[in-house]
């Protein structure tokens, strides 16, 4: 199964959301979907890299490596970072509030679609 229908699908089971993106651990994008302008879900994918690049480090330091999800709120929005593999990461923006647990399941459920495609 491509990358492109499965964050497609992803991207339709929750509605409101602007964009899904795998990247990376550089936060190069493999593949992207959304309304969003390309490049601007390229850029918010490299930034959620950093972030859980940073994260796991200070996980890695304390002694645990198990991070299995960051959610970004603002007033608006809610943006997922999800963990494919060590070297992969998908990116779930555009999340309204009350649509949360939708995403944060579908967002899952991609997940163990790509982990299936990336091994």
């Amino acid at each position: 199964m491509p990358f492109k229908s499965v964050l497609l699908d992803l991207v339709n089971s929750v509605p409101g959301t602007n964009g899904a993106i795998i990247a990376d651990w550089e936060g190069e994008a493999v593949d992207q979907v959304g309304t969003m302008d390309v490049y601007d879900l390229r850029l918010v994918g490299a930034h959620k890299g950093i972030i859980l690049g940073n994260l796991r480090s200070m996980l890695d330091r304390i002694g645990n490596d198990d991070l299995q999800e960051v959610i970004i709120s603002t007033r608006e929005t809610r943006t997922l970072v999800v963990p494919i593999t060590t070297d992969y990461f998908l990116v779930l923006t555009g999340c309204r509030r009350q649509l949360l647990g939708r995403a944060r399941f579908a967002a899952r459920r991609c997940v163990s679609l790509l982990k299936k495609e990336i091994a």
